[in-house]
């Protein structure tokens, strides 16, 4: 597992997931199982910036992005690797 996967994870569990015995999967939908609303969704954005020193752009907020941590890993990925080669 990824640090970046196990950084997200945790911080979902700390602040939204408080039972003890809560998991999730990497390929677990936030929207599906309840994990996130749109506020929380905002939230997740805002750590994501802060902790990885990107900038989520309006038009990158979309499920395929954000709504699981493999889907947050790809788009991490993405990102770096436009801001390596875009300078």
């Amino acid at each position: 597992m990824s640090e970046m996967k196990t950084e997200i994870r945790q911080f979902l569990l700390d602040n939204f997931l408080m039972a003890g015995n809560a998991a999730i999967a990497d390929d677990a939908s936030f929207m599906k199982g309840h994990v996130l609303d749109s506020s929380g969704f905002m939230e997740l954005v805002l750590f994501i910036e802060e902790t990885f020193g990107i900038k989520v752009e309006d038009k990158e907020l979309l499920p395929e992005n954000l709504d699981s941590l493999n889907n947050i890993e790809a788009f991490l990925n993405r990102k770096r690797a436009a801001n390596g080669a875009g300078g």
